[in-house]
């Protein structure tokens, strides 16, 4: 490789570098976000729980439901 290559091969590196923190930056924000709901989610879910309301129904019916559909499919 002479001069040109090594500074063409140098320019396209540089390139995809910035490209790749510009998408890690996106990312980062993203997950800060997603972090930010989760948060709230799981103070939610800690409120009601504290307050008696349980899954415990829900999902028994949950459940029931899934047997009667997979009977009905065979």
């Amino acid at each position: 490789m002479n001069g040109i290559e090594h500074k063409a091969h140098l320019q396209n590196i540089v390139a995809e570098q910035t490209k790749l923190s510009q998408e890690i930056s996106q990312l980062n924000s993203l997950l800060v976000s997603k972090r930010e709901v989760f948060t709230k989610y799981q103070g939610i879910v800690e409120y009601l729980t504290a307050n008696g309301v349980t899954l415990e129904e829900a999902e028994e019916e949950a459940a029931a439901t899934e047997v009667v559909t997979e009977s009905q499919e065979d």
